[in-house]
């Protein structure tokens, strides 16, 4: 089952998005799963998770109307207020209900504070994701955020982080040493774990292949192992530097050298094992 744990839809007339904006061309109009399920397809994914873009309730509720409205749809990484721990779990009770709700993110690196993710109350507010069960997607922009996921795996040691995009390495500028030791450091915990997204969009220019990937990709690796490693498109958002179809293919060229059994993992077992996804056949995919 190949799974892309990371993809986007919005409906910029009925959700309040602070990005995309008018200035960001094709990227801000409704883009929604119709548009989506033909690039799986073609890339033979046979469910995807949709991970919010807006840090407010209105959107959650948006994404979890759309999940059930397609099988193929796995689940929702949606959003709780974590800076407002009593809110937040007012919101998890309800939320934990439905059934393809997956995970919480909040767009950390649109917080002028580049130290928000470690404050004390929203650490409480992680603390209340760990309890539920809720695993929690780190949007942790490389250098402002990566170095505080080692502080949020020890103080929340149940909870299980992923890095949305490898924390975004300087792939443009070639110097990695830096980025590597820090996410090694986060990858050090068991319960940190990182996706395969966003790659073609950290190089910054339109002519990129596979193997300026490479350095960040070994990094990955050797950081993680596949185990902990998971495919993501960050669809619509890499349309930007590329298309869905482009993504996926350097994704596949970039780890054809790994065992059938590694590729699997990060394909997809990565991905169902971290979100608890149960597996739907291949037809039901396609079809629903």
């Amino acid at each position: 089952m190949r799974i892309d744990s990371h993809v986007h839809i919005w409906n910029v007339g009925e959700v309040r998005y602070e990005w995309p904006t008018p200035s960001d061309g094709d990227l801000y109009r409704t883009i929604e799963p119709p548009e989506l399920k033909p690039l799986l397809d073609q890339a033979r994914i046979d469910q995807a998770i949709l991970v919010q873009a807006a840090d407010h309730e209105q959107e959650t509720e948006y994404l979890l109307r759309q999940a059930e409205e397609h099988d193929w749809i796995a689940g929702v990484v949606g959003w709780v207020p974590l800076e407002r721990p009593i809110d937040a779990a007012k919101q998890l009770e309800r939320l934990t209900r439905c059934p393809k709700f997956k995970g919480v993110r909040h767009l950390i690196h649109g917080e002028e504070d580049p130290d928000w993710l470690v404050r004390a109350n929203v650490i409480d507010g992680l603390k209340l994701l760990s309890q539920h069960n809720v695993p929690f997607d780190v949007v942790a922009v490389f250098p402002n955020h990566l170095k505080h996921v080692p502080t949020v795996a020890e103080r929340v040691p149940e909870l299980k982080l992923v890095l949305d995009h490898l924390a975004k390495p300087p792939i443009r500028d070639g110097i990695l040493s830096e980025w590597e030791r820090q996410l090694k450091q986060a990858a050090a915990y068991p319960n940190v774990y990182a996706k395969l997204s966003g790659l073609n969009t950290a190089c910054d220019w339109n002519d990129w292949s596979a193997d300026d990937w490479k350095p960040s990709l070994e990094a990955a690796l050797e950081a993680f192992t596949p185990n902990r490693l998971m495919f993501g498109s960050d669809w619509p958002v890499a349309n930007l530097a590329g298309s869905y179809a482009r993504v996926a293919e350097a994704t596949e060229q970039a780890t054809a050298m790994l065992s059938g059994q590694e590729q699997q993992a990060i394909w997809g077992g990565t991905a169902a094992r971290f979100y608890g996804i149960d597996s739907i056949s291949k037809e039901e995919g396609r079809d629903g």
